[in-house]
């Protein structure tokens, strides 16, 4: 849709599968010419509105027609072009949704291309896609997924307009872009200082701002104890298993997002309980680093980054993080709060894929 395709009926959503036409007379010719120069070509798109339940009872009927509408539409499009085209459709918020390059892989998979170097040539290949992060104009991109979809696999990228109707290319702007993403920032203290032999210490940020790295790397090795309530499941546990290690002598970490005055009151009257300071590690992530940091986590590193596999996180957690989140204020009876600002550390190589774009 928007790409090689546009409704016929001039709404901005199809009615059905039939309610399509060419988004240009020049869309065929331009593939055929594609495909006479002997270019691979195929049809990569983001489709989550789709259900592949294998259960037809357990899929809502919306999704159901959706497949169908979508099957449909895809058919009439190949019978017209007739010319051998690949279609890889992402039904799921995956490896294999764009701007990840799970269909690309896919696609070099699929046509024996993954472990033959130099079988694709990068420079002379194309992607055509709508989602360009324009804001100018009459519409404003609704992200820019496919242009970032085409820098991490590292291939030209073109809008439709510039493609088919030879326009010159329009500003765009990332809304987000790893690489970049820290580079003012101070790097991770190599040392976390160890003020007293019992306390508590409030992890306070964002799912995937980094707590559960700092606390294997710094804490952990200072004989700290983590409190988790994803492992825990509940606070109340949380509670009573934290104030177990410190009738015992042993220091504890709360490893949460902890993100609002009320939650972290919870841990400092059990300070106050058990006599014993209670200190505050603040992480200062953005909230779209922080989201492409759990989406890299999951679908990634599975074994480096994630030992616990933890799942891809919903926007949801993010943007509730957000609308609860309040600054940490030694008011609130905290010895010190120490501020921790993200830094990617890993190899060379996983750098590259940190640096890709993930969301």
């Amino acid at each position: 849709d928007a790409t090689l395709i546009k409704t016929a009926s001039g709404k901005k959503f199809a009615r059905d599968a039939t309610d399509w036409q060419w988004w240009h007379a020049s869309v065929p010719t331009a593939l055929r010419r594609l495909y006479d120069q002997g270019y691979l070509i195929a049809i990569v798109s983001n489709q989550s509105g789709i259900s592949l339940k294998s259960n037809s009872s357990k899929a809502p009927k919306a999704d159901l027609k959706r497949l169908s509408d979508f099957k449909a539409k895809a058919t009439a499009i190949l019978a017209q072009l007739d010319l051998s085209i690949s279609i890889y459709a992402a039904t799921a918020k995956d490896e294999f949704r764009k701007p990840r390059p799970g269909m690309w892989r896919q696609l070099l998979h699929d046509n024996g291309l993954e472990d033959a170097p130099g079988a694709v040539d990068l420079e002379q290949s194309l992607f055509v896609g709508d989602a360009a992060g324009r804001s100018g104009g009459t519409t404003k991109d609704f992200s820019c997924s496919d242009r970032d979809f085409a820098a991490n696999i590292g291939i030209p990228f073109h809008t439709p307009e510039e493609y088919f109707l030879g326009e010159e290319p329009k500003p765009f702007v990332r809304d987000f872009d790893p690489a970049k993403s820290h580079q003012s920032a101070r790097l991770v203290p190599l040392l976390f200082t160890k003020k007293n032999p019992v306390d508590i210490v409030i992890l306070c940020g964002s799912p995937g701002s980094g707590k559960s790295t700092f606390y294997w790397k710094h804490l952990k090795p200072l004989d700290y104890e983590r409190i988790n309530q994803d492992i825990l499941k509940t606070r109340d546990k949380c509670l009573k298993v934290a104030a177990e290690h410190l009738e015992k002598g042993v220091p504890v970490v709360i490893d949460n997002t902890n993100a609002d005055p009320e939650t972290r009151a919870h841990w400092v009257r059990l300070a106050e309980k058990h006599n014993v300071p209670i200190r505050c590690v603040l992480f200062t992530a953005t909230a779209k680093l922080c989201e492409h940091n759990a989406a890299v986590r999951a679908l990634k590193f599975a074994q480096t980054l994630n030992p616990e596999s933890r799942a891809m996180l919903p926007r949801m957690a993010f943007t509730s993080f957000a609308s609860r989140y309040r600054v940490p204020q030694l008011k609130e009876g905290l010895q010190d709060i120490t501020k921790v600002d993200f830094m990617f550390e890993g190899s060379e190589e996983d750098r590259k894929v940190w640096s890709q774009y993930w969301i």
